[in-house]
């Protein structure tokens, strides 16, 4: 089985909830990423999904802006 490649886009900024701006992990989640599970890690990456999902609709941002 391939190993999950972190999301991480070297752009970290987290906001008020200790999400990552650039790749919508947790600061817990980016912290044990190395140590998760395969399960595990693809767990964090639909979380972090929805949690882009959820700041482009919230701020109105096009799909262009924020890949």
């Amino acid at each position: 089985m391939d190993k999950t490649i972190s999301p991480c886009v070297r752009n970290c900024c987290l906001n008020e909830q200790d999400i990552c701006l650039g790749c919508f992990r947790s600061l817990d989640e980016i912290r044990h990423w190395n140590d998760s599970t395969e399960k595990s890690k693809a767990k964090v990456l639909r979380l972090a999904q929805a949690r882009k999902k959820a700041y482009k609709l919230k701020f109105g941002i096009a799909d262009e802006w924020l890949k």
